[in-house]
């Protein structure tokens, strides 16, 4: 008997003598029908993509097809019964074993690469039947919808490259009938009048100084407002014109017309007078820009202004409210404050959201002990005309954003900034299936600016999660023109951008904020290097000693490198600029340390930071 419990034959003897499992039954696939299957699907089928659910690559071929309005039956393999079978049956047709699988009214394309390769050279578009390319060549090689300063350089850099370049703009008119010509925002009504107007203050600042060095006037000086704005407007004038002559210069056609999208490769242009021209082009570009936010309250579009009016508002504003904490809105404040105006600004929470914090309490404690006033916490929830006029009288009513505490006040102009909104909605692109961010409008791109439809690709102020700055958009749409038609891999670096805050005392940075490196570093591997100082030019006059503020972070677990550069002074533009060179070379603060500066300048304080803030020492000082 074999081991196991007495009187019982053990598990040995019961396997002996049970009868022999049947053997498993596999079934083989049935390779002649499966054969006659795929066959009859790339048949029946105009578009048939053999594909995997998860695979991106199959996504975005997909992507392609919708993005033409050509429809496809997708077989997805990894969840369709013989899955692998199939997969074994193409790889013996095609000698293809990857996913997509792509064939066009039967003949087979290849897989994502080769798609779009063929749609580049138009050899998929034959396939597809589509007669209109075949038959009707594209009027352009490039249209791009906005003339801003983006629009501009894609399209010169383009026409340079040899290619046949259409740019549209439009200008549609602000609530108060403002409007302005070809340049965009920054030019127009944005940049480069705001820098104007904050010189115009400083010379209100600088003709105070003068007494001190010496100089003597006895009559009163006033500043005039439409002197300014005529010679402003003048200027920019100019400039609206010089850009006129170059696109022509450059070969590039220019229609003053608003751009629509009828079909994917085709808009409506439609001119002042309501004419409508139709132009089609192999590849869009979307440099629509923003404009600004408003309330959504009574009596905003009625009775309030943005940036969009101030700069050729025909009058003086007078006592003004300004709306927001954005650049926008401080910049605006800071230099209407200093051509003597009464200006409050209502902010509902912090200042200048995205800047280093710290940096920003200090503009608006400089703005506030020079003359603007700052209502916080709370937002209008309407306004009133008590009188019109030019200016004429307003009566706003605001209220807490904690708690039910309402105020009134009377103001001459109410300017709103609080934010601004893609210019995306109304250009049909939901008719060639471009996705935007619903709540703002911005365009969703990859890292070589195209959109989700191949053929269309964005740049500047309209891009989600991009910075809305000027230089940007021309280094992108330069960029884009170059990889398009110039052989070019090189795309924009959208990291370390250096940019300016033109507030009465001027804020420049590049890299970090302390509290984002915080966050994304953590505290106990930063430095941060800080000094408050004097200008030179400030200590004869005598005034704001210990209030100008620089600040350098610093990486210790990487040699010290400077991830944030930070200062608040006089011709913080132009300090930052240089900076911001260096830190795009890996500057380290040994770097800093070994660099001699040029004395007596703002600029060297930056070689001459010894003090950590960790140390809690005092960095008061008291001479140049």
């Amino acid at each position: 008997m074999a081991e196991g419990q007495p009187g019982r034959r053990g598990e040995g003897d019961l396997a002996a003598m049970a009868p022999p499992p049947p053997p498993v039954q596999t079934r083989l696939p049935d390779w002649d029908g499966l054969k006659l299957r795929v066959r009859n699907l790339i048949a029946s089928h105009r578009v048939m993509i053999f594909s995997k659910s998860y695979c991106p690559y199959c996504n975005k071929v997909k992507e392609l097809f919708r993005s033409l309005h050509v429809d496809y039956y997708a077989l997805e393999l990894d969840i369709t019964e013989d899955g692998a079978s199939i997969q074994q049956v193409l790889a013996e047709l095609t000698n293809q074993r990857t996913v997509p699988n792509v064939f066009v009214n039967g003949t087979h394309v290849g897989g994502c690469d080769a798609t779009y390769q063929a749609y580049k050279d138009g050899s998929l578009q034959k396939l597809l039947g589509d007669n209109q390319t075949i038959t009707e060549p594209y009027e352009y090689d490039l249209i791009i919808i906005g003339g801003g300063s983006g629009g501009l350089a894609c399209s010169k850099e383009a026409a340079a490259l040899g290619k046949k370049v259409m740019v549209l703009d439009y200008v549609v008119p602000t609530p108060l009938g403002t409007t302005w010509g070809l340049g965009g925002t920054c030019v127009n009504v944005g940049c480069i009048p705001k820098k104007l107007m904050h010189q115009a203050a400083l010379l209100g600042q600088a003709l105070q100084d003068s007494r001190k060095f010496g100089w003597q006037y006895e009559e009163q000086v006033k500043h005039n407002w439409e002197t300014m704005v005529e010679a402003v407007q003048n200027y920019i004038g100019s400039l609206n014109w010089g850009y006129r002559v170059s696109l022509r210069e450059k070969s590039v056609t220019y229609l003053n017309s608003y751009g629509e999208f009828v079909e994917p490769h085709k808009i409506k242009a439609t001119n002042r007078k309501g004419q409508v021209t139709y132009h089609t082009a192999e590849t869009f570009v979307l440099a629509t820009g923003e404009r600004p936010r408003y309330l959504g309250i009574p009596g905003d579009k009625e009775f309030c202004i943005t940036s969009d009016d101030l700069f050729s508002l025909p009058y003086c504003p007078g006592k003004t409210l300004v709306v927001g904490a954005s650049y926008v809105a401080l910049e605006c404040a800071g230099f209407l404050a200093g051509l003597g105006l009464d200006v409050t600004v209502m902010v509902r929470s912090i200042l200048l959201r995205g800047f280093d914090q710290e940096m920003a309490e200090k503009v608006g404690a400089y703005m506030e002990t020079h003359g603007v006033k700052f209502i916080k916490k709370f937002v209008p929830v309407q306004v009133e005309q008590l009188e019109q006029g030019m200016p004429g009288r307003l009566k706003v009513t605001a209220k807490s954003t904690e708690g039910s505490e309402t105020l009134e006040e009377e103001y001459n102009t109410v300017l709103l900034a609080i934010g601004r909104d893609a210019c995306t909605r109304n250009i049909g692109l939901q008719t060639i299936g471009v996705k935007i961010n619903e709540k703002n409008g911005k365009v969703p791109v990859n890292d070589e600016e195209q959109t989700n439809v191949p053929h269309v690709y964005a740049i500047g102020d309209i891009l989600e999660g991009k910075l809305e700055l000027t230089p940007v958009a021309i280094q992108a749409g330069r960029l884009l023109a170059q990889r398009l038609y110039g052989g070019s891999s090189k795309k924009c670096d959208y990291i370390n951008v250096p940019t300016t805050v033109f507030t009465p005392l001027e804020y420049g940075s590049c890299g970090y904020p302390e509290q984002k490196a915080i966050d994304e570093y953590g505290e106990q591997n930063l430095e941060v290097y800080h000094t408050l100082f004097w200008p030179l030019e400030w200590t004869v006059p005598g005034r704001d000693n210990n209030t100008c503020y620089a600040k350098v972070i610093c990486n210790k677990q990487d040699n010290n490198r400077v991830i944030g550069l930070h200062v608040l002074g006089p011709n913080a533009g132009e300090v930052t600029q240089g900076f911001a060179a260096a830190i795009k070379c890996g500057l380290t603060k040994e770097l800093l340390d070994e660099t001699i500066g040029i004395h007596p300048t703002c600029a060297e304080v930056f070689t001459t930071m010894d003090i950590t803030k960790s140390s809690g020492q005092d960095i008061t000082q008291k001479g140049c």
